[in-house]
């Protein structure tokens, strides 16, 4: 850490950036739509993945995404189930869905290449739901899948090899989920997590880091951009809250739980996002709690590279598949 204070100035005007205007009643209204993609649940169309929405809780209107491979359908007659991913999908805690194009492709992709079930989870927005509205749903979307009678899940999906996983916000939600249910694993059986994922995990504090200070002018999540989403989306204005910075304190002490429950945690950063700094904050923070952490930290690149990059978005498959076949013999 640096040891300085947040500018109070930004360089940029984070509202313009983001094309969000403040409402009266605490609420914000989003200028910049995003592109959807609706589900493909028919087996007679020619694509390598299906998938389909189910209701989670309706009212909260969140709901989940279930990606099957179609080599599965194909291969029906054999035991084998495969793995099974749950994905929150990032965006600050306030943009996106779970049917946004740019996480259905990265959804679909994965669940081709990985060879692996998926389900990504579809959970309440800030401002509107200020945490932790988010870890509540992302949680929830656990025990249903624990419980659903979904054909999919129940006939291809191995449940006991489950990994939670997210991007960006995601990946904090992916990490705050994993503190929730360490603590409550038989509760959550059959259904058995063997890791964490976290892609360029969203966290903050009130002091900037060497990165943060080098990038502020960063052209996709300068630091005064990452500040007006916490403003947003933290309960309270506390920069340091345990949701926002994981390492106050000196850390959960539920890693210790993590660390006995033999998950594995994949941290995935590069030293071209603001964030990589705190990446590496929570990389160490885990290991020293004696949590079996695998790094990986690139050079270049920016926040969510492999949205951009495609050949970035290869070299993460293979990360990832590396990833989860050492976890399923450990």
């Amino acid at each position: 850490m640096s040891g300085q204070i947040a500018p109070s100035n930004p360089p940029v005007d984070p509202y313009q950036l983001l094309q969000i205007v403040l409402n009266s009643d605490g609420t914000i209204t989003r200028l910049r739509k995003f592109p959807n993609t609706p589900a493909t649940p028919d087996p007679n169309q020619p694509t390598p993945v299906l998938s389909k929405d189910i209701p989670v809780n309706q009212s909260n209107n969140t709901w989940v995404r279930i990606y099957l491979p179609r080599q599965a359908l194909d291969n029906s007659s054999t035991s084998t189930k495969l793995p099974l991913i749950v994905y929150y999908h990032g965006g600050g805690f306030v943009f996106y869905s779970a049917a946004s194009t740019e996480f259905q492709d990265s959804c679909v992709n994965m669940t081709k290449d990985l060879h692996v079930i998926l389900v990504s989870v579809e959970y309440r927005l800030a401002p509107e739901h200020r945490l932790p509205a988010a870890y509540d749903d992302a949680v929830e979307a656990l025990h249903w899948i624990k419980t659903t009678q979904d054909d999919w899940l129940r006939e291809y999906a191995d449940l006991s090899n489950t990994f939670i996983m997210g991007g960006s916000a995601g990946g904090n939600i992916a990490y705050h989920a994993g503190l929730r249910v360490a603590v409550e694993v038989d509760k959550l059986e059959p259904l058995v997590i063997k890791g964490l994922i976290l892609r360029h995990p969203f966290f903050g504090g009130s002091q900037r880091t060497e990165s943060e200070l080098r990038l502020v002018n960063d052209k996709i999540l300068p630091p005064s951009v990452s500040d007006v989403l916490w403003e947003l989306s933290l309960p309270i204005a506390d920069r340091d809250h345990e949701y926002s910075n994981p390492t106050v304190g000196g850390g959960s002490q539920i890693l210790e739980k993590i660390k006995l429950l033999g998950w594995r945690v994949l941290v995935v950063g590069c030293d071209g996002d603001p964030l990589f700094d705190r990446e590496v904050e929570l990389a160490k923070l885990m290991e020293e709690k004696g949590v079996l952490v695998v790094r990986h930290f690139s050079e270049g690149g920016c926040h969510g590279v492999e949205h951009f990059e495609p050949s970035k978005a290869k070299e993460l498959l293979v990360v990832l598949k590396d990833f989860i076949l050492a976890s399923l013999v450990a």
